[in-house]
């Protein structure tokens, strides 16, 4: 290419990106101008409707209308700093081809001989003409960039402090909270704020004479307290094994026996519940909306039902989900404190016991052509998420009172259906995970893993299972093993039975499975010797559970059948819940809770 050429070619596009980077610049400006005239949480129309409603403390409209505003508000404000922030970057970017290809222009200029200018004044205005337009258009570019830089982070001079009315949170001690007490604390009317993508919440409270502030300890319950509750799938430590005594071996859903209540479900979900005194949660959802529910495991009244929406990431379209998983297959974790929900979206929510929302937020759409299915589990503050999706593989640990992730670690492997289980091992609880190709172990307070063995493969469904010092874990087209954690290595396998879906169990040194075909099959935990088997005409979703030293079985036509828990074969009692089951039954205080299809019923003695 010839001189003249380059010198057109670079000329032209130093022209290009000078105009570009100017027009980038006063955008630029121009939104600073603006967003500095903006404070987003000195709205003077939110004050306004908060004034109001220190007049109207029960107008639910207008609390729903503040909220709207907010919601409004916020998008905007995160709107502009985006637009801010790109910004910032298309015009550093513009600058450096046009610092370049100025480079390149003046390099070349000075190889070619110019005509000579005959007329000094026509040459001395040509140089300051040039020398201003420079001038100008580096100023511009310039305070283009100092304004972006000043506007990215202008959200931070607003602290948690000032938006709470001075109140003071410590944020070194996970187990505080502040919290809104009064007279009656569940009536007090807070309006929540969400102002960051981790889903802290502020609460800006209506003015009023009766209601005071102040700071609580939070109290996590013991192992003790969650083995006297159903604090997550599979019962306490997610294990399958409840210390419950007395609990019925027959019912009829048709006739009615030993049924002492039953309660339709408003949204489908493959949820099983989870209890905590004598509340009973559940949730449910569609492509349209999600829920979740509490009743009374009593009578099975419905106490409160609220709304999983309006959250900060979620998506707009519903992801894809098979119509065997739903919006709602991860069972519901409390720790009596509160409870928390996950859903196919990504999103995850937190209410307190008496249904008000505490915290929300969007984990990012799991990448599950399923849909996303694996349970959540808690230690004392943190709530564990396996989110082994197609796209990245992690457990996080979010922190209980806010939501805000505590750690998180990268996993190798791939996508699990599969629901983490809590296993106390020398001492010390971590958190066992399934997946292809590995089961490991992880540290509750840090992520880190302690130990993994190379076993699984395929479409990892059923949940892993701990006992007898040992780990079992088991998938069809895979294998059934038994893992020592303390040695990092396998103790014994079988290909034999395998489940699909339903998660292994053991107790009293005895491991049971069940398996999609129809076959429940007995081993002796430590040595892998199987003692018998029981062939079933219907396969096996639900996963079988241990309590009272039963073995309770459910195939997906929904017949029960109870096994005394021992080397041979011994059936105690059956039921019959007169449509599918694929859910697993949980006990509390003599009574068994079952969710199907259509209703949440709860069997015992009458």
């Amino acid at each position: 290419m010839e001189n003249d050429i380059k010198l057109k070619l670079s000329f032209n596009i130093a022209l290009v990106s000078g105009i570009f980077c100017v027009t980038v610049a006063l955008l630029l400006l121009l939104n600073f101008m603006q967003m500095s005239k903006s404070k987003p949480l000195e709205s003077k129309a939110l004050t306004s409707l908060v004034n109001r409603l220190a007049q109207e403390p029960n107008s639910n409209e207008l609390k729903q209308e503040i909220r709207d505003f907010d919601l409004l508000a916020r998008k905007a404000y995160f709107n502009a700093r985006w637009q801010v922030k790109t910004g910032g970057y298309l015009l550093l970017f513009g600058a450096i081809i046009l610092a370049l290809s100025l480079r390149v222009f003046t390099d070349l200029r000075s190889r070619i001989e110019e005509p000579v200018i005959k007329d000094d004044n026509e040459f001395f205005s040509r140089m300051m003409a040039q020398r201003w337009v420079l001038i100008t258009g580096s100023a511009l570019i310039l305070l283009g960039l100092g304004a972006s830089l000043a506007s990215v982070d202008h959200l931070k001079r607003y602290s948690v402090d000032e938006s709470m009315a001075n109140l003071k949170t410590n944020d070194n001690q996970d187990k505080i909270e502040i919290i809104q007490v009064g007279p009656n604390p569940a009536n007090v009317d807070t309006v929540k704020i969400n102002v960051a993508k981790t889903g802290t919440n502020l609460q800006l409270s209506a003015p009023s004479k009766a209601t005071t502030v102040r700071a609580i300890k939070v109290a996590f319950p013991g192992l003790n307290e969650i083995k006297a509750n159903v604090p997550s799938f599979r019962g306490p430590l997610g294990n399958g094994v409840f210390f419950q005594k007395g609990t019925p071996v027959s019912w009829d859903a048709a006739s009615g026996k030993n049924v002492i209540w039953k309660t339709p479900v408003s949204k489908k979900g493959y949820n099983s519940p989870v209890i905590w005194g004598d509340k009973l949660f559940l949730s449910g959802g569609d492509n349209k909306t999600r829920e979740v529910s509490c009743y009374d495991r009593n009578n099975g009244k419905v106490l409160w039902k609220q709304p999983v929406d309006k959250i900060q990431g979620s998506p707009t379209a519903a992801p894809k989900v098979s119509e065997d998983t739903g919006f709602s297959a991860s069972s519901l974790v409390t720790d009596g404190n509160k409870v928390y929900a996950i859903f196919a979206t990504g999103d995850i929510i937190c209410f307190d016991m008496e249904g008000n929302r505490i915290w929300a937020r969007n984990l990012g759409v799991p990448d599950n052509h399923y849909g996303h299915a694996s349970s959540l589990i808690m230690w004392k503050d943190k709530i564990f998420v396996q989110y082994d999706t197609n796209k990245s593989r992690k457990l996080m640990a979010l922190k209980a009172s806010s939501g805000q992730q505590v750690w998180e670690t990268v996993r190798k492997g791939k996508i699990s259906w599969a629901s983490p289980i809590l296993a106390d091992i020398n001492g010390k609880f971590q958190v066992v995970l399934s997946t292809d190709p590995m089961v490991a172990g992880y540290d509750t307070e840090s992520g880190k893993e302690l130990w993994s063995v190379d076993c699984m493969s395929g479409e990892v469904g059923p949940s892993p299972a701990f006992g007898s010092g040992l780990v079992f874990a088991a998938n069809e087209y895979a294998k059934l093993v038994a893992i020592d954690p303390a040695k990092n290595a396998k103790v014994w396998e079988s290909d034999e039975y395998m489940p699909e879906v339903a998660s292994p169990v053991t107790a009293n040194g005895l491991l049971f499975i069940a398996t999609s075909y129809g076959v429940l099959a007995c081993y002796d935990a430590k040595s892998g010797e199987k003692y018998w088997v029981k062939e079933d005409a219907t396969g096996f979703y639900s996963s079988p559970v241990i309590v009272d030293n039963k073995l309770y079985t459910f195939n997906t036509a929904g017949k029960m059948k109870v096994f005394e828990v021992a080397k041979k074969e011994k059936i105690l009692g059956e039921g019959n819940a007169a449509e599918k089951v694929t859910t697993t039954p949980v006990f509390k205080e003599g009574r068994m809770y079952l969710r199907t299809p259509n209703f949440i019923y709860c069997i015992g003695k009458k």
